[in-house]
């Protein structure tokens, strides 16, 4: 799995199509002129760069989603985990809960989580 970083303006493009599945390209170089002050040439460019990084595809005139915003928030996380952590999500909760009270409803919801892996693992 290639890691997967957003800029500024990366980030907003990509929520203009999240917001905007399955669109045609005419209309995204619309919304991304009303909405970003871009034009038609900044707007190919920067869905070009998007499709190469495997989150969009713009196919006979129309942009569809490969990867949702979730799934690349869950391939952020990941990442995160395997790269700080050695991959070790209790070496990630424990530096978590070092630095952040944890509530008892969050610890409630935590456990809920293990109790339901554990019954289907």
């Amino acid at each position: 799995m290639s890691e997967i970083k957003l800029g500024e303006m990366e980030a907003k493009f990509a929520e203009i199509i999240w917001e905007n599945e399955n669109i045609p390209s005419g209309e995204l170089v619309k919304l991304c002129e009303k909405e970003l002050q871009w034009k038609k040439s900044t707007t190919y460019t920067m869905l070009r760069r998007l499709c190469e990084k495997g989150i969009f595809k713009n196919e006979n005139g129309r942009v569809t989603v490969l990867l949702t915003k979730a799934d690349l928030a869950l391939r952020k996380g990941e990442e995160l985990i395997n790269e700080s952590y050695g991959g070790s999500l209790p070496r990630f909760i424990a530096a978590f809960a070092e630095r952040k009270t944890l509530g008892g409803r969050e610890l409630d919801e935590i456990q809920r989580m293990i109790d339901e892996y554990r019954k289907e693992g």
